[in-house]
């Protein structure tokens, strides 16, 4: 039986890396969505990597998780991608979060109805496989706090209200809508979330990002690849 790892990323910069890594190809493009594959021989006959360049935010990720998850066979599905950081003092540049907790913050409800939870209400993942890893070259936290939202993030009062409100460790703006996709195909068991800390979501984050991408984007390959 043939397996498919999907991985989603946001931006071209992002999947660069990956798609040279892995010598994936375009097979498909639909509006802003892209897909690359790679079909490789295993024991059990040919597994599959599929890689979704969705663009930036939340709507591009529910469409491109969506298309995965009604076109193919997901074994494992790995959102990986660049975020800020808004834990300064225990976070550095290029470290590698695999957050556990997301939390959408922009939308505003207030209501208390249960019927909106999917929405209102953290979705939680666990790694079970994460056990014995040794990386020396970047700090790799194996949890934490990823708040997602619509904006790009570079104003330091943003930040301290994300960390007083959420604790959060890193911003970013596609896990949740990403994981809400999983979540309705009963399919959060298959999920990674591999997050590189790229900038500080402050005043220099515009700058950062940029500078910081490729060896952030690197550095999360790594352990992209212990996930594969």
């Amino acid at each position: 039986m043939q397996v498919t790892k999907a991985i989603v990323t946001a931006m071209k910069e992002e999947a660069d890396i990956i798609i040279k890594k892995f010598n994936l190809k375009e097979t498909i493009k639909k509006g802003n969505l892209t897909i690359f594959e790679w079909e490789y021989e295993t024991t059990d006959g040919k597994d599959k990597i599929v890689l979704a360049l969705a663009g930036i935010g939340k709507i591009s990720a529910a469409m491109a998780t969506t298309y995965l998850f009604e076109n193919y066979d997901i074994f494992k599905l790995v959102n990986i991608g660049i975020a800020g950081s808004v834990n300064p003092l225990d976070t550095k540049i290029w470290d590698v979060f695999l957050p556990n907790t997301f939390i959408q913050h922009d939308l505003y409800l207030p209501f208390e109805w249960d019927h909106l939870d999917y929405a209102k209400k953290p979705i939680f993942i666990e790694y079970a496989i994460w056990e014995n890893i040794d990386l020396t070259k970047f700090g790799l936290v194996m949890s934490g706090v990823c708040v997602t939202w619509d904006q790009f993030i570079d104003d330091p009062e943003k930040v301290a209200k994300f960390s007083a409100d959420y604790g959060a460790d890193v911003c970013e703006m596609e896990a949740f809508a990403i994981l809400s996709v999983a979540r309705d195909y009963d399919a959060l068991d298959k999920c990674v979330v591999i997050k590189a800390v790229s900038d500080g979501a402050d005043n220099e984050a515009k700058e950062a990002h940029m500078d910081n991408l490729d060896f952030a984007m690197n550095n999360s390959v790594l352990v992209l690849e212990l996930v594969l």
